[in-house]
């Protein structure tokens, strides 16, 4: 890719994070973000086709950051107990921006993208589960749960009883449905 076109792509991204950390999505106009650019509307629409779209982007590309970061997805089947340590990890590595991208409205859409994503590797690598509603409702709650038990209580205690707390639970959810 052209170097001014990657500058221009990531001035309108710095942009939007500025303005998203200030004000709710449906607040922020392609025309007040191309200000602070310091670009034409024109050139926001040949990269993007609306403000949620640059979102929508942008919240992909934090939920790809974050799988990256756990190193070993089918700890959700194998070591629950670890899995929650490996997720609160891989989030923690990037939670200013997060907390930025998924506030307000766009807050579920986070542990959502996620519990898609996760499932998807799982189901990969054990497509055995892949039909199984009881083992898919099992991942939802241990990621789901262990995201917002995370978020909830992570300036309760110290991150490492915590995680102990929330991985002693999902150890105790799994063995009472795989055996």
């Amino acid at each position: 890719m052209d170097l001014r076109i990657k500058r221009t792509k990531q001035s309108i991204i710095n942009a939007f994070i500025k303005l998203r950390s200030q004000k709710p999505l449906e607040k922020i106009t392609v025309k007040e973000l191309s200000e602070l650019a310091l670009i034409n509307k024109a050139t926001f629409y040949t990269h993007f086709t609306d403000i949620y779209d640059l979102s929508d982007q942008l919240e992909k590309e934090a939920v790809a950051s974050v799988l990256k970061n756990i190193p070993h997805p089918e700890n959700l089947i194998t070591n629950p107990k670890e899995s929650a340590a490996q997720l609160a990890f891989a989030i923690n590595a990037q939670n200013a921006l997060f907390e930025i991208l998924f506030s307000g409205s766009r807050s579920t859409i986070f542990s959502n993208l996620l519990e898609q994503s996760l499932k998807t590797k799982i189901y990969t690598l054990f497509p055995k589960y892949k039909k199984n509603l009881e083992i898919d409702i099992l991942l939802t709650v241990l990621i789901q749960g262990s995201f917002q038990a995370f978020l909830t209580h992570k300036n309760d205690t110290n991150t490492t009883r915590l995680l102990e707390i929330i991985g002693n639970i999902n150890e105790k959810m799994f063995s009472g449905i795989i055996k």
